[in-house]
């Protein structure tokens, strides 16, 4: 570990940077205590990793992106608060596009809060923004706290994303099967392509594009952020894991000759073996107000289903703004489970905030 940077704010943390492939076992054990207790705190409802599963997610070298940990030490030397810092991987695909941005997550546990911790983490970021050029940060928040600690900074909600779940038992599927016999009707003249496990790497390849422009096609309000898109390297890391730990893809099209107008997808995988997680949803433009997405999504959710009659749960994400996705979600009979806030601000903002904090200087140490 080595000094982040100045601290700001009452002085009750020292910040310095967590290098996974470098730290000794003592850190490793103090930040995976630290990871569970915030895991605990700021998601009571899900199931914990264990401390083999975190290490290794930590350890993972990301294909396109790379991820600076930043931990805050109480005057004993342990972990009371985090940061993370995600940009693109120089030398990327369209790099350029993503230059400007990086994502930032992070926090601190609930007895260290409302004394500087969050503060001292910001003087972190701040200095690695200018450190790599970056002039905006995007910050996710779900917790009361979070949203009201990034409104006092300066921070603007930029977007709002939905979690809906539903139960496999208590959907309607005399209503899916109507659903699905209306979606892929031969009066549409579409052709259905179904992949169960995986889907083959050749076929991939020539499919994402297509779902690139669907999935960029999504509503973000007013996110500032590059062009999205589905990339082969980051899809072969994800088949990987999926192999370590035991999981499956599945991804429901429907295509007028080779053009994707349709399209669900949706995985499970052993870290949590009661829920699927539905993924993208999506129908071209000129295909809407067909039935199309109600009919991908009722056959993906038959197929899952059949698969592994054992699941018990259904999430999924949706933008706030999505109407149309959110009402087949309620018909499905989903109902709100979280709600998480998108924010941005840039270095002005910050510099401007930090300003007000007191700034306390640091001896470097290693």
């Amino acid at each position: 570990m080595s000094e982040a940077n100045a601290a700001y704010s009452r002085p009750v943390a020292t910040t310095v940077f967590f290098d996974p492939q470098r730290a000794s076992e003592a850190e490793w054990r103090d930040a995976l205590a630290y990871w569970r207790q915030r895991s605990a705190e700021d998601f009571p409802d899900e199931p914990l990793a264990s401390d083999a599963e975190t290490r290794h997610s930590v350890l993972q070298s990301a294909p396109l992106y790379v991820t600076h940990r930043v931990l805050a030490l109480d005057e004993h030397g342990k972990p009371v608060g985090s940061l993370n810092m995600g940009i693109r991987r120089a030398g990327t695909p369209d790099y350029e596009s993503f230059a400007p941005f990086v994502d930032a997550w992070g926090g601190v546990l609930r007895s260290h809060q409302r004394r500087g911790v969050a503060s001292t983490l910001l003087g972190a970021l701040l200095a690695f923004m200018a450190t790599q050029g970056k002039t905006t940060a995007t910050v996710k928040a779900h917790l009361p706290e979070g949203h009201a600690f990034l409104r006092a900074i300066g921070a603007q909600e930029r977007h709002r994303s939905i979690e809906n779940r539903a139960t496999f038992a208590g959907l309607d599927w005399q209503a899916l099967s109507r659903w699905e016999a209306e979606g892929f009707a031969p009066a549409h003249g579409l052709r259905a392509e179904i992949h169960v496990g995986r889907v083959p790497v050749e076929r991939l390849a020539e499919l994402l594009p297509a779902l690139s422009t669907l999935l960029n096609d999504a509503p973000t309000s007013a996110l500032e952020r590059a062009p999205m898109r589905y990339e082969m390297a980051e899809y072969l890391a994800w088949y990987a894991e999926i192999d370590r730990r035991g999981g499956e893809h599945y991804l429901v099209l429907l295509l007028d000759g080779d053009e994707v107008v349709a399209v669900c997808d949706a995985s499970w995988n052993q870290l949590f073996p009661d829920r699927m997680f539905q993924r993208l949803t999506a129908v071209a433009r000129h295909w809407r107000g067909r039935g199309l997405a109600k009919g991908v999504k009722a056959a993906m959710l038959r197929l899952v289903h059949s698969r592994h009659p054992e699941l018990t749960l259904i999430s999924t994400s949706n933008a706030e703004v999505n109407a149309p996705m959110l009402a087949i979600n309620r018909q499905l009979g989903f109902v709100v489970h979280r709600q998480e806030g998108l924010y941005q601000f840039g270095t002005d903002s910050l510099r401007a905030y930090l300003a007000t904090r007191p700034m306390i200087s640091r001896e470097s140490r290693a």
